[in-house]
């Protein structure tokens, strides 16, 4: 474990600003990704076409508009491909370590004692850019629509304004940028395997299960008052549920619905749920994305600044490797919920099913 961890690590780079040195795209390479999304990377030999399969709307937001993302936002990215990043970003190997429902975890693949790896990283630091970018032009928006904001981080604007149309075309574009990255990763990770444990992925049975999105809007049909309409919906610390025979669930879990990725924190443990029909009449077919803080990052490292984290983890059984010690700090287990407490509550309230639960043996952080 202790060699694949260290490998992985090596062929992920991770940590604030990470980059690889081995993979720098042009200007107008980016905007190829920023249109196209996973397909991108799976076109140019990293992944699988049937990969696409198991991601969310097939790894590519529609209508993306890459001319709505600023030269800095590209230049942020143009080397971030492939790459981990840093805060709650993470690369982990997991082992099943309960099953909840035999038939559903059948349907995606997984089984007792089995060895998984949940990857959790975005669009970089040119996802960052394009809200910095938008931030002030949506609060002028705001203004001159005469919105009343709470908070000036609430920004926005009506959906048919030209700044919302902007907005959501570059945002989009943004995704499609997450969608690639985390599809290298996952060429990366069976790269790592092969290396690492000799034999090809396939032998390894290295199978994407599901990628999903978080903190996303997206235009959807819903079904409101028995009527079926056209909605933005904005997934903010949420992700997708879609039930059984949605027409958005894959076609492989087409009969189980769609499978909810829900990561706890590097000391515990994460799940996989599958989405209800609940969810779809309830909340727009959304349920939580994972365990949420119960600490501040500053107050998490002020706790945890005397502490061996490295050592505390390793006597668990959990190794990890990190870019840096503060995020570390940031990260501890005690600085989230209990994500296994925030999925019985989604479990009961039927938004979502348990499927599995899993527990790292080995960590990426940034």
């Amino acid at each position: 474990m202790a060699d694949l961890v260290t490998a992985l690590f090596r062929n992920i780079p991770s940590g604030v600003g990470a980059a690889r040195r081995d993979f720098k795209l042009s200007h107008e390479e980016v905007r190829r990704v920023l249109d196209a999304g996973a397909s991108w990377a799976v076109e140019r030999g990293f992944g699988r076409p049937a990969d696409l399969d198991h991601i969310e709307a097939r790894g590519r937001i529609d209508h993306p508009d890459p001319g709505a993302v600023s030269d800095r936002a590209l230049e942020r990215g143009r080397s971030q491909l492939g790459t981990l990043g840093s805060g709650n970003h993470f690369a982990e190997v997991q082992r099943v370590d309960e099953i909840f429902d035999p038939s559903t975890a059948e349907a995606f693949g997984l089984f007792p004692d089995q060895v998984t790896v949940m990857l959790h990283s975005g669009s970089r630091g040119l996802g960052y850019q394009v809200c910095d970018d938008s931030l002030p032009v949506m609060q002028e928006a705001a203004r001159r629509h005469r919105i009343d904001l709470p908070d000036r981080q609430l920004c926005c604007a009506p959906l048919r304004s030209e700044e919302a149309r902007r907005y959501l075309g570059a945002m989009a574009a943004a995704a499609n940028f997450a969608f690639a990255n985390r599809q290298l990763m996952t060429h990366w990770v069976r790269q790592t395997f092969e290396q690492v444990l000799r034999g090809s992925p396939e032998e390894h049975g290295l199978e994407v299960v599901y990628d999903v999105c978080h903190n996303i809007a997206k235009m959807e049909t819903h079904r409101v008052n028995g009527r079926d309409k056209q909605l933005c919906v904005h997934r903010k610390g949420a992700t997708r549920a879609f039930p059984p025979r949605h027409a958005e669930t894959p076609a492989a879990y087409r009969d189980a619905g769609q499978p909810v990725l829900i990561p706890g924190d590097m000391g515990r443990y994460s799940f996989v749920m599958v989405g209800t029909e609940a969810a779809s009449q309830e909340t727009f077919g959304s349920a939580c994305h994972g365990a949420g803080r119960r600490m501040s990052r500053t107050a998490a490292a002020r706790e945890a600044a005397h502490r061996p984290i490295v050592r505390e983890l390793a006597d668990r059984g959990i190794l990890v490797r990190s870019a840096g010690r503060r995020t570390l700090l940031e990260e501890i287990p005690e600085a989230y919920k209990d994500v296994a407490e925030v999925v019985e509550v989604v479990h009961g309230a039927g938004l979502a099913r348990k499927v599995a639960r899993l527990v790292p043996m080995g960590v990426i952080k940034g």
